[in-house]
C-alpha cells in the first residue's frame, strides 16, 4: 500500500509537531508490529504528533505515548489536514 500522489506515506518521525495523520502501514518485524498495534498504532488509527525528533511524543486514542525515533521510522502514515 502506498499513499496517493497528493498524500504520500511518510514515516511518523517526519510529521511536523502538531500534525495529524492516519497510520497506513507498519514496517519491521512481526513482534514490533504487534506491540505498536497494542499501543494503539494500528492501521487506520489517527495520530497527532505532539513533539519530538529523537523521542517522538504522540497522542493516539486519547493517550500520549512516547516512541523512539527508530520505532517512529517504522510507522508509515498519511498526513491529514484538519477541517
Amino acid at each position: 500500500m502506498s499513499g496517493s500522489p497528493d498524500n504520500p506515506l511518510l514515516p511518523l518521525c517526519q510529521i511536523p509537531a502538531g500534525g495529524l495523520c492516519r497510520v497506513r502501514m507498519l514496517a519491521g518485524d512481526p513482534a514490533f508490529c504487534q506491540r505498536v498495534r497494542e499501543m494503539g498504532f494500528g492501521e487506520s488509527s489517527f495520530v497527532t504528533k505532539v513533539s519530538g525528533s529523537s523521542t517522538i511524543l504522540c497522542q493516539v486514542a486519547g493517550t500520549r505515548i512516547a516512541l523512539s525515533h527508530d520505532a517512529a521510522v517504522n510507522i508509515l502514515v498519511e498526513p491529514l489536514t484538519r477541517s
